[in-house]
């Protein structure tokens, strides 16, 4: 099972994303959308959104930095191991507060509007239910490292993260940690599984052309003509008017 769950799944989740991923988009691009629902109800969905999805961004970029970059880099530049744990968890709290007040308004925004509701679809349930594993697992990891020294993650799960990309999995670092950080690397690769059979579709559509694609003009239809002006009210009447203007 350990194998299975550390040493296949991921490379199971990844390439499902990958090939499903292409596979959506070469062969259903007309449902890559987000399915935005701002039509329903805009007021909390201004709100919501930008704090999840600005928190989101943030928590990546912290992600990044704790499981990408190893602890003995931050070590070589003279960067202790509390300065680091603070700078992390500090940030780890601000992304997480953006993250779970942009994310409960949007659910009390789809459960409480009628509208949102019924446009919610089952493959939106289940990313639901599995990114609020993936949110509270992420955040009790927070807590635990914040208020605790027991277990270090930069040397666990971040050298288990890396080994993945060599081939060879540390199959044993991921045995040896805490649940909670085992229950949040497993969701976050099935939220990865289920990545191109969803709405999160949409994270890979960057408007790279807006900031150069030219402006929409809008031209008004101006005023009605004055009742006593020769314009024609049929076609038929255009030769006679050029002749009289002739």
């Amino acid at each position: 099972m350990n194998t299975l769950l550390w040493g296949v799944f991921p490379y199971i989740s990844m390439a499902t994303f990958v090939v499903g991923m292409i596979w959506r988009y070469r062969f259903s691009k007309f449902s890559w959308t987000t399915r935005s629902s701002q039509i329903y109800e805009s007021k909390l969905l201004r709100i919501g959104a930008p704090l999840f999805h600005f928190g989101l961004l943030f928590a990546f970029g912290g992600h990044a930095m704790g499981l990408i970059i190893p602890k003995s880099w931050t070590d070589a530049l003279g960067i202790e191991q509390e300065t680091y744990h603070m700078v992390a968890v500090s940030g780890g709290w601000v992304s997480g507060a953006m993250i779970f007040v942009g994310y409960a308004i949007l659910i009390i925004r789809r459960i409480a509007v009628p509208a949102v509701r019924k446009a919610t679809t089952i493959g939106d349930v289940v990313m639901y239910v599995v990114l609020t594993g993936v949110l509270v697992t992420g955040m009790v990891n927070t807590l635990t490292t914040t208020f605790s020294h027991d277990y270090n993650y930069r040397q666990g799960v971040s050298p288990w993260f890396r080994s993945i990309f060599t081939f060879q999995p540390n199959i044993d670092l991921m045995v040896s940690s805490p649940f909670s950080f085992q229950a949040h690397a497993f969701l976050a690769f099935l939220i990865l599984l289920i990545w191109p059979f969803t709405r999160l579709v949409h994270a890979f559509s960057i408007p790279v052309g807006y900031v150069t694609r030219p402006y929409v003009v809008y031209r008004s239809a101006g005023k009605k003509p004055a009742p006593h002006t020769n314009v024609p009210t049929d076609l038929w009447e255009l030769p006679k008017l050029k002749e009289q203007q002739q």
